[in-house]
């Protein structure tokens, strides 16, 4: 059984009879995780491993761990720092800021996969222009050089872990107010504006390699009518043609208000696939994913399927061995002085301190 196009959600803390019977059908390709999943890593474990076991190949598993107020898993994991506090430190210390982002990637990537999460939706690339109200602290920053270093920095190290990064939302929610949760937000600017801006990151972040993208909901009528998630001319045109994207697109929430926009939930999600997504993600709302299920039972997309077999975590980290990883602990130490000088002001440690080096 090939992987599916539709990501979907599960309830509890373990499988039920009727979630086991969802994920057994052929349109669900991955699973979405959130915080009411979560009690323990070792009953997070648990619960990946029966998702892990019931096909071959494997569901995809992803959660949103960026950091901040953005973590879905808490206890028993480091509590990561926001984005925009590596965007502090760059402002200081481009370089420890670099290794400092890296060391804490890894360090989000080594923990997931050691309870069987194959990525996290993350970084961000949005640039923060203290203009919306959904991104903020989780951008790097406002400035196009600074989210650049910091993004590539944070792909590099969930790579030395095996994890592969999903870098979001495209081509850049930064510049609207509204929340997309809540409603379509608008960006008035022209192709011009956004591709000597908002697009930057992307592009750079593409030319690096980055292995996935999640679009925004969010309309620029002046390049295309609909959201961008749901739009050809961004998939299409301008993502896998002027950008040269070969990674995996995957789909926003198709319960999120701003999709409301795009009909029902299953001309959603064929407006998703069709403008060029690999995979669409349907959230809270069971009724809405079996009938995009149903909709989707015969779908098969082959380049799709293979771009998306490329996602699924590479680490081997035993959990137990975890923390005595030396990386760990000095992932651990940066976070520790992240927390420090966002919050007091502190200096930045001794640099002769080999814990303190990223």
């Amino acid at each position: 059984m090939s992987l599916g196009p539709v990501m979907v959600d599960l309830g509890g803390t373990e499988l039920t009879a009727e979630d086991r019977e969802l994920l057994r059908h052929p349109a669900v390709g991955g699973v979405i995780l959130f915080a009411r999943n979560f009690v323990t890593p070792a009953q997070l474990l648990e619960l990946n491993g029966a998702i892990h076991g019931l096909r071959e190949p494997r569901l995809l598993i992803g959660a949103d761990q960026e950091g901040g107020r953005v973590q879905r898993f808490r206890e028993g994991f480091t509590r990561l720092p926001p984005a925009g506090r590596f965007g502090t430190l760059y402002r200081r210390d481009p370089k420890r800021a670099r290794g400092a982002c890296a060391s804490v990637a890894w360090l989000m990537a080594a923990e997931l996969q050691a309870v069987g999460v194959d990525f996290s939706f993350a970084p961000v690339l949005d640039l923060d222009r203290g203009q919306s109200r959904v991104i903020g602290d989780r951008g790097f920053g406002a400035s196009i050089d600074e989210v650049i270093a910091l993004a590539s920095a944070w792909v590099e190290g969930a790579g030395r872990a095996g994890m592969a990064s999903v870098g979001k939302h495209f081509p850049g929610h930064g510049g609207v107010e509204a929340d997309s949760h809540c409603e379509l937000p608008t960006d008035d600017r022209d192709w011009a504006a956004l591709a000597m801006e908002d697009l930057v990151p992307f592009e750079r972040l593409i030319d690096q390699g980055l292995q996935a993208v999640m679009p925004a909901h969010v309309v620029y009528p002046r390049v295309a009518p609909e959201p961008a998630g749901f739009s050809p001319v961004w998939l299409r045109d301008v993502l896998r043609g002027h950008l040269g994207f070969q990674g995996v697109i995957f789909s926003d929430d198709l319960n999120m208000a701003a999709a409301q926009a795009c009909g029902d939930y299953v001309e959603r999600a064929r407006a998703a696939l069709d403008a060029g997504c690999d995979m669409a993600l349907i959230c809270n709302n069971r009724p809405a994913a079996g009938e995009i299920l149903d909709a989707l039972r015969d779908y098969c997309d082959p380049a799709a399927q293979l771009r998306l077999l490329r996602m699924h975590g590479r680490g081997h980290v035993h959990r137990g061995r975890l923390h005595e990883d030396p990386r760990w602990r000095d992932a651990v130490h940066q976070v520790a002085l992240l927390e420090q000088i966002e919050t007091l002001d502190l200096p930045l440690g001794d640099p002769t301190d080999p814990g303190a080096q990223a």
